[in-house]
């Protein structure tokens, strides 16, 4: 797990700032592949925060495409690699995603097989950055 003295006071990598974009910009597939460059190039625990990022932007990726059980597989690996970590690390509102990612899975759990082109995509919830102090 990243310290929050350490690394979670480093800011994002311009690479996993950009990747951070792409989620934001509903990209989820294009963020997935610049996250994985970053966590490859990452020897820090700090790369358990892109990893959580990772998941969340596959899971919105699976329900947007239809994929219910991939997206609550994604939903799983995301929480694993979320749970452990601070409130806020490189900038990242983690206790935000973390929230933002279980009423998301709160809501594919409620549909059943076939029904995903009824999830709210307002639920879909861009990384939140807070400002540096």
């Amino acid at each position: 797990m990243p310290d929050s003295n350490s690394t979670c006071d480093s800011p994002l990598p311009p690479l996993a700032l950009e990747a951070i974009r792409l989620f934001n910009a509903g990209e989820y597939h294009a963020q997935h592949e610049l996250l994985e460059d970053v966590c490859r190039a990452e020897p820090d625990p700090v790369r358990d925060v892109y990893q959580g990022v990772l998941q969340v932007g596959l899971a919105y990726y699976h329900i947007v495409e239809g994929n219910r059980r991939g997206a609550l597989k994604m939903f799983k690996r995301a929480e694993r690699w979320l749970a452990p970590l601070p409130t806020f690390c490189q900038g990242i509102n983690i206790a935000q995603l973390r929230e933002d990612a279980a009423k998301a899975r709160d809501a594919v759990l409620r549909l059943k097989d076939g029904e995903l082109d009824q999830f709210d995509r307002a639920l879909l919830q861009p990384v939140k950055l807070v400002a540096p102090p």
